[in-house]
């Protein structure tokens, strides 16, 4: 039995979709697969449609301001994606919970397991692991998975970027100096 289907995958899925949005729902059908995201229908305009609406409420969990307002827009979330928890063997793997009801459409599919995996991330890992990359010109979001949960950047590079910005900018101040 899987422990917790939810959490770690969802959130990266969720920050990998709002950062590059799908331009049409077979490419969304495309990218949920490729996540191991099982597509039980046709996906429709009306699921990018859904998706879409899915992503924009999530970056406003991103960028809230502190840990309440991340804390009420997410319980926002999950009121709109509500439904019993229900045990599933559905993909032949294993049983599992699913935070939604059967047979739902992709769009639907993702509300709940982006909100669901959202609180389920947050609230095991901590308030402050969803967030944007530090480097100004970066927006990319990134669910903090480290160890210490200290990650500022999305990846190494932007890391290392940051890095050479910061050593050129003492060496500038210690040559005016």
């Amino acid at each position: 039995m899987h422990l917790n289907p939810y959490g770690e995958d969802a959130v990266n899925l969720a920050a990998d979709l709002a950062n590059r949005r799908p331009a049409s729902a077979q490419e969304l059908a495309d990218r949920c697969q490729a996540a191991g995201l099982v597509v039980e229908q046709p996906v429709t305009p009306e699921d990018l449609d859904r998706a879409l609406a899915a992503l924009d409420a999530w970056e406003k969990v991103v960028d809230a301001a502190d840990e309440r307002e991340r804390a009420e827009l997410l319980n926002r979330m999950l009121a709109e994606a509500a439904a019993h928890p229900r045990l599933t063997d559905h993909a032949g793997d294993g049983w599992h919970l699913h935070y939604r009801d059967d047979g739902q459409p992709l769009g639907s599919v993702l509300f709940a397991l982006i909100s669901v995996g959202t609180a389920l991330h947050l609230a095991g890992r901590g308030m402050h692991r969803l967030r944007r990359c530090e480097v100004a010109e970066c927006t990319t979001i990134f669910a903090d998975t480290t160890r210490n949960g200290r990650q500022r950047y999305c990846s190494q590079r932007c890391g290392n970027r940051d890095a050479v910005r910061r050593h050129r900018a003492r060496a500038a101040q210690r040559a005016a100096s």
